[in-house]
């Protein structure tokens, strides 16, 4: 077994244990103390686990815990990286799209600045920038106006109202988690509002959403995971996700973070 599998066996292990042992995995997987100690390291280094003396647990992470852009922003950047790049080709020229605030989504608006005759549908300022930046012509970008979150989304009244005057042909959507009993969740309640909103705008829904979001349960729900037409991800995500999605959204779509990025799978 590979590190990288390893480590997101453990990692399962403790989001359904809620803690784990390091003696306990020692036998389990076969390697060394030093091994499951190197591994529980990186994975505390991701943020994905708690390291405790013998042992670790689970990120104690409350429901309506809402990073700051910055700090989201460093967290799996190979992975939005790869699932940006994929999600740019679900887009087409002469298209009308929305696009939500958040890290990954931001990271896919520079895929896209190269798209022809785009109108673009936004509540983040940072993603209307990148567009603004790129200076085209042939571009159209709507800004919503609303409140500022932490996570740098605009929402509440102003957003909505905006947003459910128009009809987009597709949502590229990003969140803060997402689960097979909640769905698709953020932990602000207006922000939620507002995705709702977009979610109801749009013909076609594609949520960007890493590994690490699933299991993480925000306290307001936007959408179920049946509402989506196709979700992209990375490899790292684990084997009992990829059966519940792959059963639930139109189109599960895995890309490979990789150092050599060119290994892609749907189910």
């Amino acid at each position: 077994m590979l590190a990288q599998q390893r480590q997101q066996a453990i990692l399962e292990l403790v989001q359904r244990r809620g803690g784990v042992r390091v003696a306990d995995l020692v036998r389990e997987f076969g390697v060394s103390d030093m091994t499951i100690r190197r591994d529980l390291e990186v994975l505390s280094e991701r943020g994905l686990v708690t390291k405790v003396h013998g042992g670790a647990t689970t990120v104690g992470t409350a429901s309506t815990e809402e990073p700051g852009f910055a700090a989201k922003s460093v967290r799996q950047r190979q992975e939005k990286e790869a699932i940006a790049r994929r999600a740019a080709q679900l887009v087409r020229p002469g298209t009308a799209i929305a696009v939500s605030a958040g890290t990954t989504t931001w990271t896919l608006a520079n895929h896209l600045t190269d798209v022809p005759d785009l109108t673009v549908v936004t509540n983040s300022v940072r993603i209307a920038d990148v567009f603004y930046r790129a200076a085209r012509t042939d571009q159209t970008i709507v800004l919503t106006g609303g409140i500022r979150t932490p996570s740098d989304a605009l929402v509440g009244p102003v957003a909505v109202n905006a947003i459910r005057s128009l009809n987009v042909d597709l949502l590229l959507l990003g969140v803060h988690g997402m689960s097979t009993r909640a769905g698709f969740t953020t932990p602000n309640l207006m922000e939620a509002e507002t995705d709702r909103a977009m979610v109801g705008s749009a013909r076609r829904l594609a949520v960007l959403a890493d590994h690490t979001k699933w299991g993480t349960v925000g306290l307001s729900t936007i959408a179920r995971l049946t509402d989506a037409d196709v979700l992209i991800t990375d490899a790292g995500i684990g084997e009992d996700a990829r059966k519940g999605l792959s059963e639930a959204v139109g189109e599960l779509v895995v890309v490979d973070a990789g150092p050599a990025r060119d290994g892609e799978d749907s189910g």
